[in-house]
């Protein structure tokens, strides 16, 4: 690991095979907590190379738990990172395109940057993670989408936990998080801390057969905040948009804040899965999950899935597609 990190530290990049070595090292412990979190921390002072993150992405899904599901799942996720502590907007999006009548295989984590991530928030209602297959089945025939707590999948990666969670700020694990669901989805939303990194993972899945969306607000949200313009890449192509692009308002940051605790948190979930969220935060999860539905349907056009997103939340569907996760 000396080595490796003299050379990080001199802007030296890792090969494919040597990123990918290294975390399988990792994984199994052969390095000491102080010499992984320096390599940790060393790709949040210089930018990640395609051929590092590819050689961490598929570490990380060799040594994953697979799920095999049947349908046609999507996952809806951003990176985390982006330290504007936004309330939970994908995690509400995907129950938004499961009630559209889009399976989704949710991929996520206590939050690591945020106050309240997916994980934090589907926990404080009392949901049980499992890594049980045929539970998550079922829990995909009930709700139409179950949840993968990413630790329960990468048992590998439990070395690294403790050392996240001590930092307290975006790692490069953050960047991997969305591209290593164990369930390999053939449809998935990506939402990103960084146009750069939006860039690569553009690049990376062209490679794939998947059909994605990319997403980043050129504030800095890793999702479609509306407080300015945005860039998404897609099988088509990239595009520069607006708000009113989609129809909406352009919003403020304060609009999107999310708890200052998960219980906070888990209030504002609830308010707007159960139809009492303001316009604001009803459009910022319309747009993501309007996105979402497009990934999946791009010919029926961008419109027509916002409009599929509208009706999934205010008629109170995404609410029972939750309860239903929930086994209530």
């Amino acid at each position: 690991m000396k080595q490796i990190l003299t050379e990080l530290i001199e802007h030296r990049s890792l090969s494919k095979e040597t990123a990918k070595q290294v975390l399988m090292d990792i994984a199994s412990a052969r390095y000491n907590a102080s010499q992984t979190a320096s390599f940790m921390t060393v790709y949040m002072m210089r930018s990640i190379t395609i051929d590092e993150l590819q050689g961490f992405r598929d570490a990380m899904l060799e040594l994953c738990i697979p799920v095999d599901i049947d349908a046609p799942v999507m996952d809806v996720c951003g990176t985390g990172g982006d330290s504007k502590n936004t309330f939970n907007i994908s995690t509400l999006s995907s129950f938004v395109v499961a009630a559209a009548g889009q399976p989704v295989a949710k991929h996520g984590n206590y939050g690591v940057s945020s106050v309240s991530g997916s994980s934090n928030v589907l926990e404080y209602f009392g949901y049980k993670f499992t890594n049980d297959v045929e539970e998550l089945k079922r829990s995909v025939d009930r709700a139409n989408i179950c949840f993968m707590h990413a630790p329960l999948f990468h048992p590998a990666m439990k070395n690294v936990a403790p050392i996240r969670k001590e930092l307290g700020v975006k790692t490069f694990f953050n960047m991997l998080g969305p591209m290593v669901n164990p369930a390999f989805p053939t449809r998935q939303l990506v939402g990103v801390f960084s146009l750069e990194l939006a860039r690569q993972y553009g690049y990376l899945y062209q490679q794939t057969k998947k059909d994605f969306v990319i997403l980043h607000s050129l504030d800095g949200y890793d999702e479609i905040s509306l407080t300015s313009p945005f860039k998404y890449f897609y099988n088509g192509g990239e595009v520069l948009a607006e708000p009113g692009d989609l129809n909406f308002k352009s919003l403020n940051q304060i609009d999107l804040k999310g708890g200052d605790t998960v219980e906070e948190s888990a209030k504002i979930f609830m308010k707007i899965l159960e139809g009492n969220g303001t316009v604001e935060q009803n459009s910022a999860v319309i747009a993501n999950a309007g996105m979402a539905i497009y990934c999946g349907h791009q010919k029926e056009g961008l419109q027509s899935a916002l409009a599929r997103a509208k009706e999934a939340l205010e008629s109170g569907k995404a609410l029972e597609s939750f309860k239903k996760l929930l086994n209530q």
